[in-house]
């Protein structure tokens, strides 16, 4: 579900990690023969719905996540690959990062 969109970017919620990571790849693979490249980051975690907008940490996460993806990377946090284990996605560890506003680092995976 589409939440909000800013610029050229966009906030969408997904009833399960899985479909999320499949329309990020989705998404990427079909405007790359256009010659645009995409970036989406996604975590999983608790919201806070506030009238259309959500917001809350998970959100925050995931924006962060998504900043520090490359063009053409869909990258996750290990949460989102932990509970997408038996769904035939697969992933790249990408390191670890420490994402503003957000204690700790972070392990990040891109899709593949």
């Amino acid at each position: 579900r589409e939440i909000a969109t800013a610029g050229d970017g966009f906030l969408a919620l997904f009833d399960g990690p899985a479909r999320g990571v499949r329309c990020g790849l989705a998404v990427r693979d079909a405007l790359r023969p256009l010659g645009l490249e995409v970036r989406a980051g996604l975590h999983t975690g608790e919201c806070v719905r506030m009238g259309d907008d959500v917001g809350g940490i998970a959100v925050h996460i995931a924006a962060r996540i998504s900043s520090a993806a490359g063009a053409g990377e869909v990258l996750t946090s290990s949460t989102v690959k932990d509970l997408v284990v038996g769904s035939g996605l697969t992933f790249l560890e990408r390191g670890s990062r420490v994402l503003k506003g957000v204690e700790g680092e972070w392990r990040l995976f891109a899709a593949t």
